[in-house]
């Protein structure tokens, strides 16, 4: 958990706007639990691997690459960033355990390699909206103060 800090003004405590909570038996980059103290949220609609011109990239890094970077655009028309990500949920075809470390490095560059990663979840599907897509994400994310 983090902690509690003073407001420098009132002198205060103020709670976070985010807690994140860790177990013992934790897998590796992600919390177990993430509270939401105060603050906005916005639910991201599941993300794919297309770019601007609607290619889709072939290979399954470049997919996750791709996907993470859509979203990273998401949250900055948000005014966002991957700080306030509450939770990811990655959707992949044909998932089995040698994606397993290509996911966690992607998802680990898109955080930012944070102490305080979102909760998270990782499904094995048999078929997205089409048949070149291997990967879809989406997220819900704490906004910022106005």
């Amino acid at each position: 958990m983090t902690s509690t800090r003073t407001d420098p003004v009132t002198k205060l405590p103020v709670r976070p706007r985010i807690t994140h909570v860790t177990g013992s038996d934790a897998i590796p980059g992600i919390s177990q639990a993430v509270i939401v103290e105060r603050g906005r949220i916005a639910y991201l609609s599941g993300h794919l691997p297309l770019a601007h011109d609607g290619a889709i990239p072939t290979e399954f890094t470049a997919q996750l690459t791709q996907t993470f970077s859509n979203i990273n655009e998401a949250l900055n028309d948000l005014g966002a960033t991957t700080a306030g990500l509450i939770r990811i949920t990655i959707y992949v075809v044909g998932l089995s355990q040698d994606k397993l470390p290509l996911i966690r490095a992607a998802r680990d560059t898109f955080i930012g390699g944070t102490s305080t990663p979102p909760a998270s979840a990782l499904l094995g599907v048999a078929a997205l909206f089409h048949p070149e897509v291997q990967v879809e994400i989406d997220a819900i994310v704490s906004l910022p103060n106005e």
